[in-house]
């Protein structure tokens, strides 16, 4: 079925559909509406994570020409490309902080039922003694 030609996107092409997925759009629906691979689409956004705009460089172009060549400030895509990286890291300590909490409410929720069955009329309120 494939004519064997590659299509070649431009930086601006990768740039509008990265924005439409940041913007919220699922990938797969914006992929399909742009006809490009889902592999595509998600290899831009993890070179546009790691590096910026400058990750988003033609087939077979070598990321370090394009810099100059484009009057990209590198001092700014390393800036960006090293806050991605701290978001991420923090992404990910807030996910580990979520899991803690549920465990945590969950240990508290199973106290206090314990403790409500404790509070009956004609239960000891103490707990027992354990064997030395």
């Amino acid at each position: 079925m494939s004519t064997g030609k590659r299509r070649i996107f431009t930086r601006e092409f990768k740039l509008a559909a990265i924005e439409r997925v940041l913007a919220g759009e699922v990938a797969k629906a914006v992929s399909q509406d742009l006809r490009i691979s889902a592999g595509n689409l998600s290899e831009w956004c993890a070179e546009y994570r790691r590096h910026g705009p400058l990750g988003l460089r033609r087939a077979g172009g070598q990321l370090k020409a394009l810099g100059p060549s484009l009057g990209l400030d590198v001092a700014k895509a390393e800036y960006f490309a090293d806050t991605q990286r701290q978001i991420a890291g923090l992404q990910r300590k807030v996910g580990q902080q979520q899991v803690e909490l549920d465990f945590f409410r969950q240990a508290l929720r199973r106290v206090e039922e314990a403790r409500q069955r404790n509070d009956a009329a004609g239960v000891k309120a103490s707990m027992r003694r354990s064997e030395q």
